[in-house]
């Protein structure tokens, strides 16, 4: 393929390939030359023309011929143009050729599309030719085939896009050709004339004047017998014609007696269509003789599609003025008598102007609009209504209004209450005004329709006010009062209960999709209200029916409200099911031997209602359905179905009275059947089948409703073959019409078919079928459901039956019974595959392969789709390689030898329906002899339909095949490109099969396409094919393709020319399209969202006319769209796109954002007020945007909400970036030298959103506001302000942020949106950010106000939503009040302790924290009542975690804070909450100390309160740290701890913990677990922070008992035994956390672990700053372990504890613990201190064991030294040492040899020659000379000559540096310490020992000059030091002197020049005192 990479045709290349190749060659050539041709051709002009004119004549294929015109147009546009002429006339004498055989074909449909882009491209350059070329097209056309048709009619549509308004000489020749085409048998050429004619119309006039109303009959007609792309384009034409004519876009000459049309001639132009169709007279007079409507659905749901183009035309702001003229003109239609004379076409009709009030008012309007057509369609309900009642009320009660105007009336009034409702949803609260407005008391209006006579009309009345319902949920509590307390007042009335029972029961619907729910004494309100209408309705026979449906329709919706709700109602509904049926199969008897045709009605009516019931419960309640439930309700179900069996004789009683009610019976019944275990009712089954087989073949049946039985058996992916899937186009709402029979009720459903759907879940409009259709539907279930139970001959038995009634029967009854038949069955394969049983033997096993063949060869395609799946499954469930082996070569032999299209299309498709089940084949063989029979059958040309669905079954083998498809990968690329390139675009259904067949190919080849380049092009060959189709799914399916490329080979794709492709088609009006460019960005924007970006964005702009580039159209996008995948994939797109552009163009983003967010109609309050009158910087910046203001307009709340989704994730993805982002100062600077941009620099624009977000109307969009502005806090809420140190950057906006929260707190929020801004006004006030008292008051009364309503109590709060709101509300309040105080403790304790770490963290921020004591004192006025809340949380919460076995032990009346009803959903709200709630409540008790006031002493003695509190406060956090689920609250543990440490910091608990001894235990166990299941460094700080105050509670509990008189003075652990029991001892507990917590920071220290991988042996185990903290608490803790031990018990835990100190001081002095063992060190020795001067240590029991051990201990510290590596910290090691001479007993180191090695250590630590070791020699020697004599003499005796002599040497080698400097000071204090420490004998002696040695380190006052800063340094210290000693010895001192002339010489020069440099530096101060002025002026303003 890359020879044909070249400007030439490479003819020799060409020629040595296969015909097919060279169809493929050819293509890629002219694919390349397309697009190099901007490039200059002329010198090879002439060669290229002929060779793109040899390709014209041989026979090119579709996709080339498009390619090759398109070559031709640009090598004369780019080149010489004067030839082109020839071209023209070349291809106009081969379309003039009498060529007519198929061959030549190809050729002359290439010469008309050539034409075609030559005039396109070339436009008036080919003006001379166009007259005879128009001529000769006109002519070819009258005796083409359809391609030619349709080839020539796009041609005539290029060619006038290319001459404009120069072609107006022939526009009437065309339209007289094109009109033809429009009703043309293939629907190819419709479509191709409809875009011949609109382009047309553009410039002939006369199509949307003179000729309007023919083109519309035209277009009418065209719309007979269409499909769906006929539909969309027809549709599309006729609409801008009629939009034309309305508003026209040029001036037109005026003719006599004309005028302008008006909207009403426009619409009753539609309106004869809609009415009467685009049939002649005389066929419309004949059907209405016949009693028929002439008007087929296809073109009414054509003309409804085009009033949605025409009115979308227009646009929004013409839809806006002209709305109530519309909605009249509409609403003709539904109310005219032809449409009202059959239900199914009134229905239809209805579905038809409900989707173009949808189509429009839903998407064009903006949300301001929308309310104003909301009161339109309000007034207009009101009128209708008006009328009504006129009617109704005019004269005596005998003349009511006929039957024909209540039915003109309840269809408008349907279609306006369903428009109503749905814009009232989607509004939501936004509309929360339009119910406020008193004016049009819209309500009122409503609810007023629930008198209607219509049902339909009340039904839709019911369904508006759950609309309301759903869209404003704080209404659903008062319409419910409303409405039981009108159906109390008119129970008399039939309209009346049957409309305010059907409006009560849509409003407990809605509750479904409510978060906030209803309060729970609505369900008993409707619960007595139903047992009250079933008791009266025998008191009045004209409402019985009524009465007793209304009754049961309450208490099916009932259930809806869940399990918690209908377990207290469960009893009386069991008693009312009990009263509907008769209690055994005698009262059946009885009953039928009495009562008349109007009883069985009622009673027919109650018992379905009850079965309904009973569903309903079973669907919504099946946690309620136990055995004793179950055991009550199948009695009721026996008598239920022995009815049925009466059922024939009843109706033969009474007739057709009784008919629908007895269907409806047999319904209800099939249901609830259907959803219980089929073993419970096994004894009725004989009686339950003879029903089923009389429903589903009996003589009954007229009709059968295929579309909605067969789809949901058939297989997903096969239903493509069926068409556009319904659910993948826009119009599938009315789409649906189209596919269902006319003149029957067929497929069209509505809510009055059945009322009982008007509570189901569902956000759109139920449409139950019809009785009879849903009865089939039901059987069809049930039988599938019952069969797998049956006996072999029984299943046998009936299979045959159903065989032969379909072979019996004939015509359209043969078919609606085998449809029957066969969907019971495959629906009985789908219940044997999914439970796994067996279908059976070969008795089964024939007649359901007969009956399954009999459909696969059936007329019906939907059904042999049907039966291709059945058949697999029958494979699957059976599970015999021999069976499927057989079924395989059945298929294949009928394949062979069948000739007719529907017997090789459904066995096709069964062979790759059988290969998805794998039915035991997996073999090659196989495999390959199934595909080799698809590729025969997909090229058969002479049958697309067989193409279609072989190339499909081939799709599916391809997909299943993985690996085994290798060695047909080759051949299949070619065959599907072979026919890519030549299947005529006529054949639209081939070609979506071949898109899908290549996709599969795609997806089979996977990553090796990156390999294999011959692959790889045809791939790319076949997207250009699949690319350049005119069908849209067709281009969805090549965008698929090519995003299956870029997944597997993403170098080859070319985005440069794929992405503009896909931001074309992001505004198609296809569905599918739509999806497929979207999935496909998403893909390309996770990988390379930048590059998509640059490449979109001109092209979008140009396009799109969308200035903020290809994220503003997906924005726009996602506010127009309605299709949640799509939706789903845009708002992913928007994010992957946002994540990887948002560091970069952070501006944009945050602008978009904000643009999305300001473009509501419904203006947002602005920020005016809020700015001070002094502050300029802001002056502007707080505005809200007009609506006409930025690049879009009108969106909803949704995407708004969104959009603040976004600015969320912005805050967090820079939160991981540049740390500038959250610094001003830093943002600023970098911003000043590298231009970039920071997240702090916006934060105006984030407050800004935030606010706007925050005070919207919408209810979502508050919540999401105000998450905003809580993320805002918490990321900024630090960050300091620059300009004005000490300050912190939020503080300019406090007066915004008390703003934005204010609505929140109003009386009427929601409370889900206070819970939200209760968090957010904690966050602000534990911020930090006011430092002003009032500033901070402002805040603090929102949550006053708060806290004043839960004082209040539930009982009198507005019960407008469940309970569990309530709990929602108070819990949030109290924990914001909880986090207040907490903030307000620590701030208060960080001022108590300045020094903190905090402080100074505070300091560098320049923040003040919270506004000093003023926040505790804030908090201080409500602590009491706040106290008391807290702890009444607290015991809910704990009474609520309770595990489910203790569930009786709940109090029956609920919590504090909660009710019994709403436990379940009362625990999501505690448990978010208790955490903070604990720490406050601790902090509380803290700061109380325990001491409680006396006001409770009269009910429990204080004592026991105190208690009381501690044990719910420990059990609630034992309990929480215990929970296996509480991995991911690291918030809430560290809270959990923080609670407990402050509890045990306070006397009177630390008491109770250290007496009891099994709590303290129990603390350290769950201690422990944490310690080593949480990582987290704080936490483990904080445990062990909590275990050393718990062993400090335990260590004051012995100290107390040792000092009292009743224990004696050893009382401790261990008592005289010395035994710690595991379990049961609270020092082996602490001892077991700490050896944890060691070994894991340091595995060296357990034998098992040092040699272990684990344990790294020997290696440096680096540990972090927080590692030393946390081993340092835990070795404090080890050393106050032996206190609280009995003697014998510290003799059993000191080795241990020894040991690991000794280990640790080991591994730190080896350096082996990394760069912070200095932080280590203090700790270790700390520790080693407090275990030696441990009382233990001293203790008449213990003494001699512990001298023991510690000599053992002091052993292993000498020999540690002295075999350690040379890296030993030799500092530490003497530090140690000295503890131990210091604090140990004598006993301990003054025993041999341990003393002598001590000394010698020290002595060798003197001869070091590193400096500071010596120096830390000599200052621990000081300290052992002070020591006690015992242990300092002997250290003096042996190392006092070696400190002189070493004093002696420095006269020669004096110190050079700082570190020598020090170490001679050090060992001059250490002589001075030995000499004080002599007694006074021996005190002169050596006295005159250091005098010589201080005057000998003196300098003579030349030297000192000179010298050295150490030596100098060293100089005065010695003279310091003997002026000082001097007088203290003065005796000595004088005898020195005299003795030794020369030292007194030296010390008098020293005095002297010291005495000199006094003087000196005394005269230099007083000068530079004298000249310096008072005042000085500062010069350095840096």
């Amino acid at each position: 393929m890359e020879q044909a990479h070249s400007l030439l045709l490479n003819e020799e290349a060409c020629n040595q390939l296969k015909e097919h190749q060279r169809a493929e060659f050819v293509f890629e050539w002219l694919r390349f030359l397309k697009k190099i041709l901007p490039a200059n051709v002329k010198q090879n002009q002439k060669h290229l023309l002929e060779q793109l004119t040899t390709v014209l004549t041989s026979s090119p294929g579709p996709p080339t011929r498009l390619l090759l015109a398109q070559c031709l147009a640009l090598v004369y546009r780019v080149g010489d143009s004067l030839t082109s002429s020839l071209t023209v006339d070349r291809c106009n004498d081969i379309i003039r050729s009498k060529d007519d055989s198929p061959s030549f074909l190809p050729t002359r449909l290439a010469a008309v599309a050539c034409l075609g882009v030559l005039y396109e491209q070339l436009g008036r350059l080919l003006i001379n030719s166009f007259k005879e070329t128009m001529a000769n097209l006109l002519k070819a056309m009258k005796s083409a085939e359809s391609q030619g048709r349709c080839e020539i009619m796009l041609c005539i549509e290029r060619i006038l896009k290319g001459l404009g308004v120069s072609a107006v000489s022939s526009h009437r020749d065309i339209y007289k050709a094109a009109r033809p085409c429009l009703t043309d048998r293939s629907m190819a050429v419709r479509c191709a004339a409809t875009k011949c004619l609109l382009e047309l119309q553009r410039e002939a006039v006369f199509l949307w004047s003179t000729e309007l109303e023919n083109v519309a009959t035209l277009c009418f007609r065209a719309f007979e017998g269409s499909n769906y792309d006929v539909r969309v384009a027809v549709s599309k034409l006729l609409g801008t014609l009629l939009a034309s004519a309305l508003e026209p876009r040029q001036a037109i000459a005026p003719r006599p007696g004309s005028k302008r049309n008006s909207l009403e001639e426009v619409m009753e132009l539609l309106s004869s269509g809609f009415l009467r169709g685009g049939a002649g007279f005389l066929r419309a007079s004949g059907d209405m003789l016949k009693g028929t409507s002439s008007v087929s659905r296809d073109v009414r749901v054509g003309i409804t599609q085009t009033c949605v183009v025409f009115v979308s035309i227009l646009g929004g702001a013409w839809l806006e003025n002209h709305f109530s003229c519309l909605l009249s003109l509409l609403m003709v239609w539904v109310s005219h008598a032809r449409v009202t004379q059959y239900p199914a076409d009134a229905v239809s009709c209805r579905c038809c102007v409900s989707f173009i009030l949808r189509a429009t008012v839903g998407t064009l309007l903006g949300e301001k609009a929308q309310i104003a057509a909301a009161k339109e369609i309000c007034q207009l309900i009101s009128k209708q209504k008006r009328v009504v009642d006129a009617a109704l009320h005019e004269g005596n009660m005998e003349t009511r209004v006929s039957p024909a105007e209540v039915a003109a009336s309840q269809h408008v009034l349907v279609c306006a209450l369903f428009e109503l409702g749905s814009l009232l949803q989607d509004l939501s609260s936004t509309a929360a005004p339009l119910l406020q407005d008193t004016s049009i008391g819209m309500l009122d209006t409503v609810i007023s329709v629930l008198l209607h006579p219509s049902a339909s009309a009340r039904l839709a009345a019911a369904w508006c006010l759950r609309c309301v319902a759903v869209g404003m949920p704080a209404q659903v509590a008062v319409l419910l009062d409303r409405c039981a307390e009108r159906l109390n007042a008119l129970k008399s009335c039939p309209e009346a209960v049957a409309g305010y029972s059907a409006a009560i029961a849509a409003l407990l619907g809605a509750i479904q999709l409510c978060p906030l729910g209803v309060s729970h004494s609505k369900g008993k309100m409707v619960m007595t209200l139903a047992e009250d209408l079933l008791r009266s309705a025998t008191q009045n026979s004209r409402i019985s029916i009524q009465r007793t449906r209304g009754c049961w329709l309450l208490l099916s919706a009932l259930s809806t409200l869940g399990p918690t709700v209908m377990e207290h109602h469960l009893p009386r509904l069991l008693l009312l099911w009990k009263c509907a049926f008769p209690l055994s199969v005698k009262d059946v008897e009885n009953e039928l031997r009495r009562g008349d045709s109007f009883t069985w009605q009622v009673t027919l009516e109650g018992r379905a209602g009850a079965l309904c019931a009973m569903k309903s419960l079973v669907v919504h309640c099946k946690d309620l359905l136990t055995d004793d439930v179950l055991s009550r309700l199948f009695p009721l179900l026996s008598c239920a179905v022995d009815l049925l069996n009466q059922l024939p004789s009843l109706i033969k009683s009474y007739g057709n009275q009784i008919k629908n009610a007895a269907t409806v019976f047999r319904l209800r019944v099939y249901e609830i059947l259907t959803m219980l275990q089929p073993k419970r009712y096994e004894g009725n089954f004989g009686m339950v089948l003879k029903q089923l087989l009389n429903d589903l073949t009996g003589p009954e049946i007229t009709t059968c409703a295929e579309l909605n039985l067969l789809p949901s058996l058939c297989y997903r992916q096969d239903l493509a073959l069926l068409g556009p899937a319904l659910q993948d186009v826009d119009q599938h709402y009315i789409e649906e019409q189209v596919r269902s029979q006319p003149n029957h009720q067929g497929n069209s459903g509505t809510l009055e078919y059945d009322p009982f759907t008007i509570f189901e879940k569902a956000q759109e409009v139920p449409t139950p079928l019809p009785p009879g259709s849903a009865l089939a539907a039901a059987a069809v279930q049930l039988f599938g459901v019952i069969f797998p139970h049956l006996g072999i001959q029984q299943k046998a038995q009936i299979l045959e039956q159903f065989c032969e009634i379909v072979r019996q029967l004939k015509g359209a009854r043969q078919q609606t019974v085998q449809i029957h038949v066969a969907a019971a069955f495959c629906c009985t394969l789908k219940c044997l595959a999914s439970s796994r049983r067996e279908l059976g033997s070969e008795e089964v096993q024939r007649p359901a392969l007969s009956l399954l063949l009999g459909a696969l060869e059936g007329p019906n395609p939907i059904l042999r789709c049907m039966a291709a799946e059945g058949l697999a499954r029958l494979v699957q469930v059976l599970n015999d390689p021999n069976f499927t082996v057989s079924i395989t070569l059945m298929s294949f032999d009928k394949l062979k030898t069948a000739r007719d299209a529907i017997t090789r299309t459904g066995h096709a498709l069964a062979l790759g329906a059988v290969y998805r089940y794998l039915g035991g084949i997996s073999s090659p063989q196989y495999l390959s002899a199934c595909v080799g029979v698809l590729f025969t059958l997909s090229q058969d040309s002479t049958s697309p339909e067989v193409q279609m669905w072989a190339l499909h079954a081939l799709s599916v083998v391809v997909d299943l095949a993985g690996p085994l498809y290798h060695s047909h990968l080759e051949a299949s690329f070619n065959l599907v490109l072979r026919l890519l390139l030549s299947t005529p675009h006529t054949h639209v259904e081939v070609q979506q099969s071949l898109g899908r067949c290549f996709n599969a190919l795609i997806t089979s080849m996977g990553p090796d396409l990156q390999g294999v380049c011959a692959v790889r092009t045809s791939c790319l060959v076949g997207c250009a094919v699949m690319q350049d189709s005119q069908d849209c799914l067709v281009q969805a399916q090549a965008i698929s393709c090519l995003q299956q490329l870029h997944m597997f080979a993403p170098g080859f794709v070319n985005l440069a020319s794929l992405v503009p492709s896909l931001c074309i088609n992001l505004c198609s009006s296809y569905l599918s399209l739509r999806r497929a460019v979207v999935a496909c960005l998403r893909q390309l924007a996770q990988r390379e969202a930048v590059e998509v970006s640059e490449h979109a964005v001109a092209l979008v702009k140009e396009t799109l006319n969308f200035e903020v580039g290809l994220e503003g159209a997906l924005f726009s996008l996602l506010d127009r769209e309605s299709d949640p995948c799509l939706c789903r994939d845009i708002q992913e797109t928007l994010v992957h796109m946002m994540s990887s552009a948002v560091e970069s163009n952070l501006a944009h983003w945050l602008k978009l954002c904000k643009d999305v967010l300001s473009a509501s109609a419904g203006g947002v309050a602005s920020f005016e007020y809020l700015e001070d009158g002094d502050r300029y910087d802001d002056s502007s910046a707080f505005h809200a945007k007009s609506e006409s203001s930025g690049p879009f307009s009108n969106l909803r709340w949704s995407t708004r909400v969104f959009s603040m989704e976004c600015v969320c994730r912005i805050i967090a993805q820079c939160e991981n970036g540049n740390s500038a982002h959250f610094n001003m100062a830093l943002a600023q600077e970098q911003h000043l030298h590298e231009s970039a941009d920071f997240l702090v620099l916006h934060l105006a624009d984030l407050i800004r959103m935030a606010f706007m977000a925050a005070t919207d109307h919408s209810d979502q969009l508050r919540l999401a506001g105000l998450q905003t502005l809580l993320v805002i806090i918490r990321k900024f809420s630090n960050v300091p302000e620059p300009e004005f140190p000490g300050h912190v950057i939020l503080e300019q906006y406090q007066a915004n942020v008390g703003a934005a929260l204010r609505p929140a707190f109003h009386v009427d929020a929601p409370p889900n949106v206070t819970a939200k801004a209760c968090q957010v006004c904690s966050a602000w006030i534990a911020s930090g950010v006011i430092s002003d008292l009032r500033d901070l008051r402002r805040v603090h009364q929102l949550l006053a106000s708060s806290l004043a309503k839960v004082q209040v109590g539930r009982e009198v709060s507005s019960q407008l939503y469940n309970e569990s709101t309530f709990t929602m509300e108070t819990l949030a309040v109290l924990k914001a009040w909880a986090e207040v105080y907490i903030t307000a403790v620590q701030g208060s304790r960080q001022r108590e302790s300045p020094g903190s770490l905090l402080q100074q963290q505070n300091d560098e921020a320049g923040t003040t924290g919270p506004a000093g004591a003023g926040l505790l004192k804030l908090v201080q006025t409500d602590l009491a009542t706040l106290s008391r809340l807290w702890l009444a949380a607290l015991q809910d919460h704990a009474l609520l975690t309770l595990p489910s076995q203790y569930s009786s032990q709940l109090p029956s009346t609920g919590g504090s804070f909660y009710t019994a009803e709403t436990v379940e959903q009362a625990r999501p709200h505690y448990y978010s909450a208790w955490a903070t709630i604990l720490h406050a409540t601790a902090l509380w008790l803290n700061s109380t100390g325990f001491i409680m006031s006396t006001s409770l002493s009269s009910v429990k003695s204080p004592e026991d309160v105190n208690t009381d509190r501690l044990h719910l406060i420990l059990g609630i956090s034992v309990e929480f740290l215990c929970s296996p689920h509480s991995g991911d609250q690291m918030e809430n543990i560290d809270s959990c701890l923080q609670a407990l440490q402050a509890l045990l910091e306070v006397p009177w608990p630390r008491s109770k913990v250290g007496n009891d001894q099994t709590l303290g235990v129990e603390l350290l166990s769950v201690l422990h677990r944490l310690i080593v299941t949480r990582e987290s460094p704080n936490i483990q700080l904080a445990v062990l922070e909590l275990v050393r105050q718990i062993v400090c509670a335990a260590q004051e509990h012995v100290k107390e008992k040792r000092h009292s008189k009743e224990t004696v003075p050893e009382f401790g652990e261990g008592q005289d035994t010395g035994g710690l029991v595991p379990g049961k001892s609270l020092v082996f507990g602490a001892l077991e956390l700490c050896l944890c917590t060691l070994v894991r920071k340091l595995p060296q220290l357990s034998p098992k672990l040092a040699g272990s991988p684990t344990g790294r042996g020997g290696q440096t185990c680096s540990l972090s700053n927080t590692d030393c903290r946390l081993v340092t608490s835990a070795l404090a803790i080890l050393s106050e372990l032996p206190s609280i031990c009995s003697p014998e018990g510290s003799v059993s835990v000191l080795p241990t504890v020894l040991y690991l100190l000794l280990g640790v001081l080991r591994e730190a002095v080896k350096g082996s613990v990394g760069a912070e063992s200095g932080q280590l060190v203090p700790g270790i020795l700390q520790a080693l201190r407090t275990v030696l001067t441990s009382p233990m240590s001293r203790a008449e029991k213990s003494r001699g064991a512990w001298t023991e051990l510690l000599r053992c201990a002091l052993h292993t510290l000498l020999e540690s030294w002295h075999t350690g590596s040379p890296g030993v910290d030799e500092v530490t090691m003497l530090t140690s040492l000295t503890i131990f001479l210091l604090y140990a007993s004598a006993d301990v180191t003054t025993v041999e040899p341990l003393q002598t090695r001590c000394i010698q250590t020290f002595r060798a630590s003197l001869e070091s020659k590193d400096p500071v070791v010596l120096s830390r020699s000599y200052q621990l020697l000081v300290s052992l000379f002070q020591g006690p004599a015992p242990v300092a003499r002997p250290f003096i005796l042996a190392l006092g000559g070696c400190l002189v002599s070493q004093l002696q040497e420095v006269e020669k080698s004096r110190p050079q540096g700082p570190a020598e400097l020090q170490a001679v000071q050090d060992a001059i204090r250490a002589l001075e310490a030995l000499v004080f420490a002599a007694d006074e004998t021996h005190c002169p002696q050596l006295v005159a020992v250091l005098l010589p040695i201080l005057i000998s380190l003196l300098l003579d006052e030349n030297a000192l000059a000179s010298a050295p800063a150490a030596s100098r340094s060293l100089h005065e210290f010695a003279l310091g030091d003997l002026m000082r000693i001097g007088p203290q010895h003065s005796a000595v001192f004088r005898a020195l002197m005299a003795s030794a002339p020369h030292m007194k010489a030296r010390l008098e020069a020293a005095v002297k020049g010291n005495q000199e440099s006094m003087n000196t530096k005394a005269q230099t101060t007083r000068v530079i005192s004298k000249n310096t002025p008072s005042i000085q002026l500062k010069i350095n303003f840096l």
